[in-house]
């Protein structure tokens, strides 16, 4: 069934904890932080945001890398369904890594002008294409944590 049965356990167990570290930030993140960031004065968001970006940065990055490689590990060691699944979640994973870079983070570099300057006109459109690439971001490290944990326990157990 696995090529290296004894590297098997170790890759599947930091795919998990990447791919969960990964999910649990987003989700964190979307669930308070993008929350917070509309409940707030405009200048509050923009000083709060370029400030969290600079902490996220080096962070989130490595852990989608981490997440990456350790789930495109696992997908190398497995066959079958396993492999399938394990290269989706690593997919996945590049995915949020692809939306983060080239959605998230221009626009955070435009936030960080603007907590200078001030906000254009049209600032809150570009705040909502923020938040829904945080959103697909999210979803695809959810969707990437929740296929590498069937590998672990399967959602649906046969009867005994």
């Amino acid at each position: 069934m696995n090529a290296h049965p004894r590297l098997v356990p170790a890759v599947r167990t930091l795919s998990l904890l990447f791919t969960g570290l990964l999910a649990g930030a987003f989700g964190y993140g979307a669930v308070n932080v993008a929350q917070t960031f509309k409940a707030v004065p405009l200048d509050v968001r923009l000083t709060f945001h370029t400030a969290l970006m600079k902490m996220n940065g080096p962070v989130m990055q490595t852990t989608m890398g981490l997440a990456i490689l350790s789930s495109l590990a696992l997908a190398v060691l497995l066959r079958g369904a396993a492999r399938r699944l394990a290269a989706v979640a690593s997919a996945l994973v590049a995915t949020s890594f692809l939306v983060t870079r080239f959605g998230n983070v221009p626009i955070n570099g435009r936030i960080k002008v603007w907590a200078v300057t001030g906000a254009p006109a049209d600032h809150a459109a570009i705040l909502r294409r923020w938040e829904l690439f945080n959103d697909v971001r999210t979803v695809a490290a959810l969707v990437a944590f929740l296929l590498l944990l069937t590998l672990v326990t399967p959602l649906v157990r046969p009867p005994r």
